[in-house]
């Protein structure tokens, strides 16, 4: 069991937490609209092709870029000492009004969107103050991060290594940005921008999902069947690939066509180092299926699910179709069910109540069913030649088999939408002050 050290960590975490839970109510309120603009049928009644491009900017932002990283604090501020208790409530409110002005600033005129991969803009100073505000705050909670955390026990271990990956994608981002030469086509500009930071935050989220499961199992009396110092071993020899972080932005110039390759190859390369990691949690799941029902468990069998589809998903990409968003659906759903997961294990630690009922035990398997239904849709069409990052008439859904594909993905959508609701009720009803 990991101990939560001080009162201090407590009141950060449980912080954070909420800051996580408003970011994620934003995304699927747009979800919403989002899948609404793909589905064939209601897309012809809701016109909003124009409304897509920015709404996804923002959807894709709070969902993945907001939601990890305030649930990575989460975890950071519950393993970490009391120590420095400003730095990490600095980082806190910084990151939470860049939140709010990231949320706000479609409404702000010139709010053209860029749908580069990891982090898409709206190409305008409100949105670009707001991703400086949140990089800001992110960073001091990194820096908190790896002061605070000691490695006195593997699950620990693993949660300072995801945040020297953090450390190292801040880097990369401030990096990129100072050396990259500005071009007049913005997409590309952006797209080399984030692209080394945007890799190294892979293994971060990677990283702090195994830590999930982990945690997962040991509060319900399961733990991974390796000794710590074994365990601890798997976790660094996972982290092993980051070093080629600096080694590439020294080696190769960054925005540079190596850059891009060799980045894209620690991809491949890289995360099989995760391999006896991964194989432990398996294992331990295995382990974990013959105990009670509890919806961390839930979320467990659910994330594994999803992240091994994904990751299959990743080896059959082959050019510019919805593959590409299938694949990463699958990868970053499994990260964000485990956070759900340990969401469920930290409540009552954080003191607030039990997440219990119906609804609890069923939530991972809706929203991971969901997910499962979008991602097979979305790969299936991929498959018949669907684009990625169309909507509407641009789709071009000319076959039976398309229309069966992305109707699948709407259908899987609305479903999630469903799962996620799901989960900020029931976080929501035992996080509410309850009368004496």
């Amino acid at each position: 069991m990991i101990d939560i050290v001080s009162d201090s960590s407590r009141k950060l975490a449980r912080a954070w937490l909420w800051l996580g839970l408003m970011a994620l109510i934003g995304s699927g309120l747009l979800a919403i609209l989002l899948v609404f603009s793909r589905t064939p049928g209601i897309q012809d009644v809701f016109p909003l092709k124009d409304f897509f491009r920015a709404a996804l900017v923002v959807h894709v932002d709070l969902s993945v870029a907001v939601w990890f990283m305030a649930f990575a604090a989460v975890i950071w501020s519950a393993v970490g000492s009391g120590a420095m208790p400003w730095l990490g409530w600095s980082g806190l409110a910084i990151a939470a009004i860049g939140t709010v002005v990231m949320t706000l600033s479609p409404f702000f005129p010139g709010a053209h969107p860029l749908l580069n991969n990891y982090i898409p803009v709206l190409q305008q100073p409100v949105f670009y103050a707001s991703l400086w505000l949140l990089g800001a705050g992110f960073s001091l909670t990194v820096l908190r991060a790896l002061t605070t955390i000691r490695l006195d026990h593997a699950v620990k271990t693993g949660c300072f290594l995801g945040a020297v990956a953090a450390l190292l994608a801040m880097g990369a981002f401030g990096w990129s940005w100072w050396t990259i030469p500005r071009i007049d086509d913005d997409k590309l500009y952006h797209e080399v921008l984030f692209w080394g930071g945007g890799h190294t935050l892979q293994f971060q989220h990677a990283l702090l999902m195994i830590v999930a499961w982990f945690w997962i199992a040991l509060e319900r009396g399961r733990p991974p069947p390796l000794s710590r110092r074994a365990l601890s071993a798997l976790f660094w020899i996972a982290a092993v690939p980051l070093l080629a972080v600096p080694a590439i932005y020294l080696m190769v110039p960054p925005g540079s066509l190596p850059y891009m390759e060799l980045f894209a190859k620690l991809m491949e390369w890289g995360h099989p180092y995760m391999g006896p990691l991964i194989l432990v949690g398996v294992i331990t799941l295995w382990q974990l299926l013959g105990t009670e029902g509890h919806p961390a468990r839930s979320a467990f069998l659910a994330s594994f699910a999803l992240f091994a589809v994904g990751g299959v998903l990743g080896y059959m990409i082959r050019g510019a179709n919805v593959v590409i968003p299938a694949h990463y659906h699958g990868s970053t759903v499994g990260v964000t069910l485990a956070f759900m997961g340990l969401a469920y294990v930290l409540l009552p630690r954080l003191g607030y109540g039990e997440p219990a009922g119906r609804m609890a035990r069923w939530q991972a398997y809706v929203y991971g069913g969901g997910q499962l239904i979008h991602v097979l849709g979305l790969a299936w069409s991929g498959g018949y030649g669907v684009q990625r990052k169309v909507a509407g008439a641009e789709q071009m859904l000319t076959t039976l088999p398309q229309k069966i594909g992305m109707g699948m993905m709407g259908l899987g959508g609305l479903i999630a939408v469903i799962g996620g609701i799901m989960f900020v009720l029931v976080c929501l009803k035992a996080m509410w002050p309850r009368r004496a």
